[in-house]
Formats: C-alpha cells, sequence, structure tokens
C-alpha cells in the first residue's frame, strides 16, 4: 500500500465509521438503557438470576464486559502473532467483524427473561469489537508516515463519533415515535437498533477490506505457523524491551487507559443511579460527549504538533483525573451536562493521541505491526478487566458508583507519574 494515499487513508477510517455505532449503542448509549429495563420488568427488581446465581443487574454486566475484554487479551497475542507471519491481518479483522456484527444483530431477539442468551451475546459483540480493532489499528504505520499518523487517527476516530451520531439519531426517532414505523412499542423499536447495527457496522466494514490489503502467504495454519506466530511476539517482546520509552508509555498507557475505559463504559449506569437521569436526558449526554468528541480528537492532534504527544496526554490526563473527582461531588443535572461536554473533549483526544504516539514508537520498516499493536490492546484490554472488575467491586462493597467513579482517579495519577518519566520523541529516544 502507498503511504499517506488519500485515497486508502479514507478508507482505513470508514471502519471507524462501521464499528463506532456498536461502541456508542451498543455498548454506551441504548443497550445499556434497554438492558436496565427488561431485566427490572422481567425479574421485577434489580437483583437477577444468572445460571442460578442472584445478582446485581449493573454488577453481573461490569462482569461480563471485563469478561470478553479478558477472552480478548488471552487471544490477542496468538492471532496477532500468526496473522504477522502469514500476512492476514485483514483477515483476522474480517473474521471478528462478522462476530461481532452478527451477535449484534441476534441481540434483537433478547427481551430480559433471556438474560443469559443476552449476556453471551454482548460478550460475543464485545469481543468481535475489541479484536477486530487490534487488527484494524496495524494497517496505521503502513498507510501514513510519522508525520502524518496524528491527523489520520484523529479523522479515524472523528469519523466513528460522526456516523454514530447519526445512526443514534435515526433510533432515537425509531424508539420515540414506534407506532409511526409500524412497531408495537419503543422495546420492539430497540431490539430493531440493535439490528440496524449490525448490519451497518457488517455493511459499512466492507469499504476498508476493499482497500486494505493482506500480503497473505496462504500457508496452513500448522504447529510451525503457531510456533512461529510466537516467535513474531518474541521479537517483537524483545524489541520493546530495548526501547524504554516504549515500555514506559505501555505501562502508563496501561493505568490511564483503565480508568478511561472503565468511566466511558460505565458513564451511562453512572448518570441513571447516582444523577438520577432518564432515559432522554441520558442520550442527550451521550450525544453531547459525541460531538465534542469529534473537535477533541483534531484538538489533541493540534497540541501534539505544537507541544509534542508528551504534554498533549499530560493535559488528558489530569483534566480526566479531575472528572472523577468532580463526578463524586456532583448531584446537579445541569451541571454534570457541563461535565459530560469535558469528557468528550479529553475522550477524542486521549484515544487518538494514543494509537498515534504508540504507532510513531514501532521501529520503522516493521512488518509485524500486528504482534506490536497486540501489545498495545493487550495494555489496554486488560487494563479494561482490571478497571470494570474493580468498578464493580468498589460498587458491590460500598452500594455507590461514586466512590467507583473517585476510586477511578487513582489510576490515572499513577499514569502521569509513569509517563512523566518518558521520552515520546522517537528520534530523541
Amino acid at each position: 500500500m502507498i503511504l499517506n494515499d488519500k485515497k486508502t487513508i479514507n478508507a482505513w477510517c470508514s471502519y471507524d465509521w462501521a464499528n463506532s455505532v456498536y461502541n456508542l449503542i451498543v455498548t454506551t448509549a441504548i443497550f445499556p438503557i434497554y438492558y436496565n429495563s427488561v431485566t427490572e420488568s422481567a425479574f421485577n427488581d434489580d437483583l437477577v438470576t444468572f445460571f442460578g446465581i442472584n445478582i446485581n443487574s449493573s454488577v453481573l454486566y461490569s462482569y461480563a464486559i471485563s469478561f470478553s475484554f479478558l477472552i480478548a487479551v488471552l487471544l490477542y497475542p496468538i492471532l496477532s502473532g500468526i496473522a504477522d507471519y502469514r500476512g492476514t491481518k485483514k483477515a483476522f479483522m474480517r473474521f471478528f467483524t462478522y462476530l461481532g456484527s452478527l451477535a449484534c444483530i441476534g441481540l434483537y431477539f433478547f427481551v430480559g427473561s433471556n438474560i443469559e442468551y443476552g449476556i453471551i451475546l454482548a460478550i460475543t459483540a464485545s469481543l468481535g469489537y475489541a479484536s477486530s480493532v487490534v487488527f484494524y489499528n496495524a494497517f496505521l504505520p503502513e498507510i501514513a508516515t510519522e508525520d502524518q499518523m496524528d491527523n489520520v487517527s484523529a479523522k479515524g476516530f472523528s469519523m466513528g463519533y460522526i456516523g454514530s451520531v447519526l445512526l443514534l439519531i435515526f433510533s432515537l426517532i425509531l424508539v420515540s415515535i414506534p407506532e409511526t414505523f409500524g412497531f408495537e412499542d419503543a422495546g420492539s423499536a430497540t431490539r430493531f437498533v440493535f439490528l440496524l447495527v449490525g448490519i451497518w457496522w457488517f455493511g459499512f466494514a466492507h469499504i476498508a477490506f476493499a482497500a486494505l490489503k493482506d500480503d497473505n502467504t496462504k500457508g496452513k495454519i500448522t504447529n510451525e505457523v503457531l510456533r512461529s506466530g510466537f516467535n513474531e511476539l518474541k521479537k517483537v517482546f524483545f524489541s520493546l524491551k530495548e526501547n524504554i520509552n516504549s515500555i514506559r508509555f505501555l505501562y502508563s498507557f496501561f493505568f490511564y487507559s483503565m480508568g478511561v475505559q472503565t468511566v466511558m463504559l460505565l458513564a451511562p449506569l453512572f448518570a441513571a443511579e447516582e444523577i438520577g437521569m432518564e432515559s432522554n436526558e441520558m442520550i442527550i449526554v451521550i450525544l453531547i460527549i459525541q460531538l465534542v468528541a469529534v473537535g477533541g480528537a483534531y484538538l489533541f492532534a493540534f497540541i501534539s504538533k505544537k507541544n509534542g504527544n508528551k504534554m498533549a496526554i499530560s493535559i488528558a490526563i489530569v483534566i480526566w483525573f479531575s472528572i472523577c473527582v468532580l463526578a463524586y461531588f456532583i448531584g446537579d443535572k445541569t451541571i454534570f451536562f457541563g461535565l459530560a461536554g469535558l469528557l468528550g473533549l479529553v475522550m477524542g483526544g486521549i484515544q487518538s493521541i494514543s494509537r498515534s504516539t504508540y504507532s510513531k514508537l514501532i521501529p520503522e520498516n516493521t512488518k509485524d505491526t500486528a504482534s506490536y499493536f497486540s501489545f498495545y490492546d493487550v495494555t489496554e484490554k486488560f487494563g479494561i478487566v482490571l478497571g470494570t472488575m474493580g468498578f464493580g467491586y468498589i460498587l458491590q462493597l460500598t452500594g455507590s458508583m461514586r466512590n467507583s467513579m473517585l476510586f477511578m482517579g487513582i489510576f490515572f495519577v499513577v499514569g502521569i507519574i509513569i509517563l512523566s518519566r518518558s521520552n515520546l520523541n522517537k528520534k530523541e529516544a
């Protein structure tokens, strides 16, 4: 593939457009609200029975997301090594896209009483989304030069935010006036939205699939290939060990991403239970976050260009820490809307700039990009596993999400301390 080719970059960014609807609608906006509503209706309480175990529905959902990322963490090292050895990044990206999008379509049949079915599909969709992104991210160093990575990464996230907002708005119209579109009630319209998400993700992903190229060796997956896959990872591991700045960045990323991803995933539940947000108010909050995130991605790319990636990430971490502290004290809905805008600004910024920063730290002309990004994504997803489990545990222990949110602030403090000891300028390092 030709570096900095506009057509290829646009096609690559289109995958953010394709899969971000899952992240917004299923993970963040509509599914958590629907999940709480139908499970409470089915069990007449927030205490549900899952495979014979009585558990709080919010805690169960938190643990389910943790479990999906734990599976992903175990799979990444093996699959990324094979992908680099056989030249099949796009093939794995396609497989997990199909897995995730079909799971979203399957959520159409989740009605609350079949909670085991719903949780299993939620885990499967999460696994498909998280795993496909590993191989998607691995293409960034292959399509853009170092000086363009910040902007290309920002463009991808921005397209994702815009596309997901468009489908969310359409989905809200369906759910608000279901009878107009031939649905019996809001519940059936909501289930149809999950179907739309799966089709959107599946369909638009093929724009990226058409442009991105695999260098497939067409070898069969044998024991030798598996060993070679592990050898690819071993080579990458020792390469990272030789660069102390890459290791320090990954350690820092592990801690601050633990806070970022957990807060993003569980913010809707926090807004509902601690602030008393109604469903329509939470949707407005989510729209604010997504729209502001578009500007945030480009703002932090600009800060990085002027002051370097380290400064850009440090500013974002400080703001994230402040959000965790403020969330502990906030009880007013109006103030929470303002906090949502601030969260959107740094959500777009820190996700985009972290991806491009790591891309810059990968040695030039390397072909092992999937293996390198498996370390990046394992770091992120393992952080999510610990973060969401920690959030759920503090909630179960204290009965308050405010305490869980304040606890997340610790991870940002540790992250910025480690980051302060790293040099993210590859030439100077």
